[in-house]
């Protein structure tokens, strides 16, 4: 009988965490911000829980580049744009995992010299690589 009880609350709390993580609202002020970028130009340098790219002006002009970008990551599954416009020069796309529901924030910004992009995890440390392959993902669909 305790087993039962003890599996139910261990239920309880894996379907609590579940909720939490699908429905926490994102608030735009903590993640549409200025995104840091490291690394070389023209590749994605990856940490833990984070990924950035900057794309120098020579692949296109920023705001161009913003707008081709935003309909990449548009079309990519799970992915909703948070805040920003390419009109501002600065998005930032929520993209949730399929089986959780964890969400990344990307956030890109045209600026004049290149476009900026920033992907971070919102719960945990570790992403096991998921920001940077998107980031990759995104530059070979550009």
């Amino acid at each position: 009988m305790r087993w039962r009880l003890a599996a139910g609350l261990v239920l309880a709390a894996v379907a609590g965490v579940g909720a939490y993580v699908r429905l926490a609202p994102s608030d735009p002020a903590r993640w549409h911000v200025a995104p840091e970028a490291a690394g070389p130009w023209g590749e994605v340098t990856a940490g833990e829980g984070w990924a950035s790219l900057r794309l120098p002006p020579g692949r296109g002009e920023p705001r161009a580049l913003l707008a081709r970008l935003d309909a990449v990551a548009l079309a990519t599954p799970r992915t909703l744009r948070l805040a920003g416009s390419v009109a501002e020069g600065r998005i930032t796309w929520v993209t949730r995992s399929a089986l959780w529901g964890f969400p990344d924030y990307t956030t890109a910004e045209a600026r004049a010299d290149g476009l900026y992009l920033r992907a971070r995890l919102r719960f945990g440390r570790g992403d096991m690589g998921v920001n940077a392959a998107r980031l990759k993902d995104w530059l070979s669909r550009l």
